[in-house]
């Protein structure tokens, strides 16, 4: 769909991303007001790839591809958490970095969220495994199966999380409470 196009329908098409150096997670989504419908998901394999400057080309490279593929208007992207080791932290940071790069690059707008957030934004619950997040996707997006690499239902997650904040003022009081949760969000109530 064309850029053009999609502003006449105000539709959006977000690209979320899960960074890893190993398995990079994507996910795109198309909405439109509070709808939304998944697109693609999948991971970007770099195990294969010796150097971590070769590593660093080849997510470059694939968002870039997957950019210019889709033309997200946005990118969301899940910030790096607070590891241990230092030397992993770096190595995040910089796979980050790279994916910035290529939405920078084509003057994307980028928008980070912890881990946390995306989860809380998903499931309901901070503090839910990845095994938790896929299974609310599969339902969320009726899909037929979970993934064997949670990296893209993580990044999946992002997308839709950003969907979710999208518009909205972030300086609401952490105890807003779940009526004004079901107050802003009376469709993703079932009855």
């Amino acid at each position: 769909m064309s850029k053009e196009a999609k502003k006449e329908t105000k539709e959006k098409i977000i690209l979320g991303i899960d960074p890893g150096t190993t398995v990079m997670g994507y996910g795109l989504i198309l909405t439109e007001g509070k709808k939304y419908k998944l697109l693609q998901y999948g991971v970007i394999h770099l195990k294969k790839y010796e150097t971590h400057e070769l590593k660093l080309k080849k997510i470059f490279e694939r968002i870039t591809g997957i950019i210019d593929e889709f033309l997200p208007d946005t990118v969301a992207l899940e910030a790096p958490f607070h590891g241990v080791n230092i030397q992993s932290m770096l190595k995040l940071g910089r796979a980050q970095g790279v994916a910035m790069a290529a939405a920078l690059a084509r003057e994307i707008p980028i928008t980070e969220y912890s881990p946390k957030k995306v989860k809380q934004s998903v499931t309901g619950n901070g503090n839910a495994s990845k095994e938790q997040v896929a299974a609310m996707l599969q339902t969320l997006f009726d899909l037929t199966e979970i993934p064997k690499l949670l990296d893209a239902t993580d990044a999946l997650a992002v997308a839709l999380c950003h969907h979710f904040h999208e518009g909205r003022v972030q300086t609401r009081g952490r105890n807003a409470g779940w009526k004004s949760f079901i107050d802003e969000n009376p469709d993703r109530i079932k009855k």
